[in-house]
């Protein structure tokens, strides 16, 4: 299990809930050595992994919606594992049910928003892709108070995410 200084996650609740998801998550990633591939999957929990997914999907969403989010290699990570389902279990199932509205578009149209682009053709797949907008607008305005049920969850449940180093 990885570990983390409590002392860290004081200092991080402090500055805001999503410095404490961060200060998880920053940890995965150190572990993952920097990112997500096949051979370090296994190295994290469905329970860190579902948190993972939350910190990535909520920085891509947020610096560029939805195609970002996949042009970035993200889409199969988020959508094809049950990162909507644990989001209901923790308690933000509106969340949850964004996230499937989303699945349906990628599933959809998976080899269009998959296919490499160039810097201009991913800027076309904003107006390609407008079924996200509505989508991204309403995560834009739930994203605080979601941010703040997960970190909830996550301080409820601390021993699922990290070994907790007094």
């Amino acid at each position: 299990m990885i570990g983390i200084k409590e002392s860290d996650l004081q200092k991080a609740a402090g500055e805001g809930m999503d410095e404490f998801i961060q200060a998880f998550t920053d940890k995965y990633l150190e572990a993952l050595g920097g990112g997500l591939n096949a051979e370090s999957m296994g190295l994290l929990t469905g329970e860190q992994h579902a948190l993972l997914s939350y910190r990535i999907f909520r920085d891509e969403v947020m610096t560029g919606g939805f195609c970002q989010l996949i042009q970035n290699g993200y889409g199969a990570y988020i959508f094809d594992n049950p990162f909507a389902k644990v989001m209901r279990l923790w308690g933000a199932k509106e969340f949850s049910k964004l996230i499937y509205k989303a699945k349906e578009i990628y599933d959809a149209n998976r080899e269009e928003l998959e296919k490499e682009r160039t810097d201009e053709e991913f800027m076309a797949m904003y107006e390609q892709f407008e079924a996200f907008d509505r989508i991204e607008e309403a995560f834009f305005e739930m994203e605080e108070p979601v941010t703040v049920r997960i970190a909830a969850y996550v301080d409820e449940h601390p021993e699922l995410f990290a070994k907790i180093i007094k």
